[in-house]
């Protein structure tokens, strides 16, 4: 049986996720080639491009998002919001968000039910839907206040945690946009904020792309995601797999099988790799980078011990999500913030060498530089970016 060791696995994560600082491809490509980017907070994205793509600049991912539309962001994989390729859209709805808006709107129609709003949740739910659609097919696109405001269909409140102090009345509106966003009938359009805030205007799907959706076959679709994802991260193991895409291990061992996947050894655990990517990549020069929370590296794998050692509890919250990083050939080795003066400091979890230091000490002084006084307050910070304030 095939091995792969951490060293041989660190080396495909460095040329896979273009983090080595060589030549990487266009936002679209490279975005295609790790499957989609992390965009819950709303920073991550363009961190992650800067970390990757040379002379990378906020406009360029704003251009593809809302001027060529070629990327747009799109609620999947485990209730996650990504940047993926538009043209990849169909595939990800049908492998992946179709699971994501029938969890929704159950939810939904049992909360509205239990609130009162309606004794049919559904049919309350369908109406809504309509009304969105028809507000749209008239205004283009709306932001979420303004559709509130406009439909008395979207009227509603609920209390997601009665009798708990982050309780209280909540509108029901957002919701029913998320629902019909996970559904891929609207897309996130316009942001009316900056580049680290999220105020999206809502658009119709079709409309924003200038075509129809067309729905793809689940077990296709999902096979070929398993088989892309294969491609970027692994070898990985089934647990990988399973939660990456937020599905069943009966689910994830079909993919395996459809896909022909080949076992192999990771250090004792069994792993899977695509039958013909057993060869190795070549071991880059050392190499630094500095990664944004929940970065599409750093929350690749469910099992990280090759990468990630023993600093969990240092580099992620108890939710599991993932603070800003520091990493040193192929290892998170501490993580970074901003000081009083908005200047990037670097906190290590581990001494690695005068070169490691010096190495990550300039992708301090080139990420202060690139932000430039912008402040980024990570969405889910992590307790070493929390201590080290």
């Amino acid at each position: 049986m095939r091995t792969f060791s951490p060293e041989q696995r660190r080396a495909r994560l460095a040329q896979r996720h273009f983090l080595t600082g060589g030549p990487a491809p266009g936002i679209t490509d490279l975005t295609r080639s790790v499957v989609g980017l992390h965009a819950t907070d709303p920073a991550t994205p363009y961190l992650s491009l800067w970390a990757r793509v040379p002379e990378f600049r906020v406009e360029h991912l704003d251009a593809e998002l809302y001027e060529r539309r070629s990327v747009v962001k799109h609620l999947a994989m485990r209730r996650t919001l990504w940047v993926l390729p538009s043209d990849q859209l169909e595939v990800v709805q049908s492998a992946a968000s179709d699971r994501v808006a029938d969890n929704e709107r159950r939810k939904l129609i049992a909360d509205v039910e239990k609130a009162g709003v309606a004794n049919d949740g559904a049919a309350w739910l369908e109406t809504a839907a309509r009304a969105v659609h028809r507000h749209l097919g008239v205004h283009e696109h709306a932001s979420s206040a303004e559709l509130r405001a406009a439909l008395p269909e979207l009227a509603g409140t609920y209390d997601p945690a009665p009798g708990k102090r982050w309780g209280g009345q909540t509108h029901l509106a957002p919701r029913i946009l998320t629902f019909l966003s996970a559904n891929g009938e609207l897309v996130r359009g316009p942001n009316d904020s900056t580049w680290t805030n999220s105020r999206p205007r809502w658009v119709s799907t079709g409309g924003w792309l200038g075509r129809p959706a067309e729905p793809a076959d689940h077990l296709a679709a999902r096979d070929d995601l398993v088989r892309r994802w294969l491609h970027a991260f692994g070898p990985a193991t089934e647990a990988d797999i399973k939660w990456w895409f937020g599905t069943t291990l009966t689910a994830t061992r079909q993919a395996l099988a459809a896909v022909e996947a080949v076992e192999v050894d990771l250090d004792g655990t069994p792993g899977y790799v695509l039958p013909t990517d057993l060869d190795d990549d070549p071991q880059p020069k050392p190499w630094a980078a500095l990664l944004p929370g929940l970065d599409v590296a750093t929350m690749g794998w469910a099992q990280r011990d090759w990468y990630l050692g023993d600093h969990k509890p240092h580099v992620f919250d108890t939710n599991g999500n993932a603070g800003p990083t520091a990493w040193w050939n192929g290892r998170i080795v501490g993580g970074w913030h901003q000081n009083q003066d908005a200047r990037v400091e670097v906190t290590l979890l581990e001494d690695i060498g005068r070169q490691g230091r010096e190495a990550l000490s300039r992708k301090a002084d080139e990420l202060t530089a690139w932000l430039d006084g912008t402040r980024i307050s990570p969405r889910f910070p992590s307790p070493l970016s929390k201590s080290a304030r």
